[in-house]
């Protein structure tokens, strides 16, 4: 099979590093659950769930039933947590994979779980979702009373804990909102123990508060884009700094490249790209580089991004196409086809994180790396 135009390289290492530091946090007590969804944030799910089960994560957490299966059919055998809505029809399947570890909302699904578990003489274990002021997924604390009786009930089914997920803890260095959601956590932790509902697994914390707040680690973290080397935002390195007294170390892990496909010299007061959105002011060197929005290189940073050749910054010029990007190299000596280019990452001196092309995409770090096509092949390097 002819290689690809452009490509990723996942740094081993760097996820390795990651997952250390977060261990580091958490202690050996704490489960540490890196999360793999939306293609291990666009880092490839089967390159980082290796990785971090070699590196000693306790469990995975994915979105759905189909990123669990792919894990599994990655050979890993450690618990994967299903973070995101599962269907009664689907239950059968859950039970089969072994060790799933589902969030359930409904009696229905719990009830389609427990025929499925006593078809073939195997629990699970299933996580509620409190709602505590997200108003995303989860249950309020009377839905979750209920519920949690209801799999309590059962034989095949077990409860293993409550989870809930921040706000706006990643948003702004105020946490009195974040403060409030995770009291009102604890208390419904309470309110069910109370009713003699064992919970071995209280799960809070994401990647901010984890780094933030040694309190919301609890029983189990569920590490998303800190795991990758990505903080999750400005507050949160800022709000790191002013409270660790020791620096946290994160190492980005994903180098996204191509090549040069061609070199052309253009005159000056000519056009480049779609929409004649850019004029040259002089002669110019262009290099056309095989990889565009299909790919995942957003359309909106068009005459604004630049990308790395021979370590030096080489801007778009014009659109982004849906499988090409024109750049300017004029100042950039020697450059030919087949020369390695830098999209996102490391090149000698200068680096272009996932946090400056957002700010060029007007959007956030996460959603840089995880629109990077699943056809864009991954590469374990390292």
């Amino acid at each position: 099979m002819a290689e690809r135009l452009t490509w990723c390289e996942v740094s081993r290492e760097a996820l390795q590093d990651n997952l250390a530091e977060f261990r580091r946090l958490v202690g050996p007590r704490c489960r540490l659950a890196p999360v793999v969804k939306a293609n291990a944030y666009g880092h490839g799910l089967e390159i980082a769930a290796r990785v971090f089960a070699e590196a000693g994560a306790d469990a995975l957490c994915v979105h759905d039933l189909w990123e669990a299966g792919r894990v599994r059919a990655a050979g890993l055998s450690l618990p994967v947590v299903v973070l995101g809505p599962l269907f009664p029809e689907q239950a059968a399947e859950a039970v089969a994979l072994g060790g799933i570890e589902p969030t359930v909302q409904d009696a229905a699904l719990v009830e389609a779980l427990e025929r499925a578990g006593e078809a073939s003489r195997a629990p699970i274990g299933v996580f509620l979702k409190f709602e505590s002021g997200t108003n995303r997924q989860g249950l309020r604390l009377p839905e979750s009373l209920d519920l949690a009786r209801r799999v309590a009930s059962g034989r095949w089914v077990r409860l293993l804990g409550l989870s809930m997920h921040f706000a706006d803890i990643e948003d702004t260095t105020d946490h009195t909102f974040a403060r409030g959601q995770m009291a009102r956590f604890l208390e419904a932790v309470e309110a069910l123990r109370r009713e003699g509902l064992d919970l071995p697994i209280r799960s809070a914390g994401n990647s901010a508060a984890t780094i933030l707040w040694p309190e919301a680690h609890l029983d189990m973290v569920r590490v998303g884009i800190g795991a990758y080397g990505m903080w999750p935002s400005t507050e949160t390195f800022v709000a790191a700094a002013l409270t660790h007294r020791e620096r946290v170390a994160l190492r980005p892990a994903l180098t996204w490249k191509t090549r040069v496909a061609q070199v052309k010299d253009v005159p000056a007061g000519e056009f480049v790209g779609y929409g004649r959105t850019y004029r040259t002011t002089h002669p110019t060197r262009i290099a056309v580089l095989p990889v565009g929005y299909y790919d995942g290189y957003d359309r909106g940073v068009s005459n604004m991004a630049y990308v790395l050749v021979r370590g030096r910054r080489a801007q778009v010029r014009g659109r982004v196409c849906m499988n090409l990007i024109m750049v300017d190299v004029t100042d950039v000596p020697g450059v030919g086809p087949g020369d390695e280019v830098v999209l996102l990452g490391p090149d000698g001196e200068e680096a272009i994180t996932s946090e400056r092309f957002a700010q060029w995409a007007g959007t956030i770090n996460y959603e840089v790396t995880t629109r990077i096509a699943e056809s864009v092949p991954r590469v374990l390097v390292g």
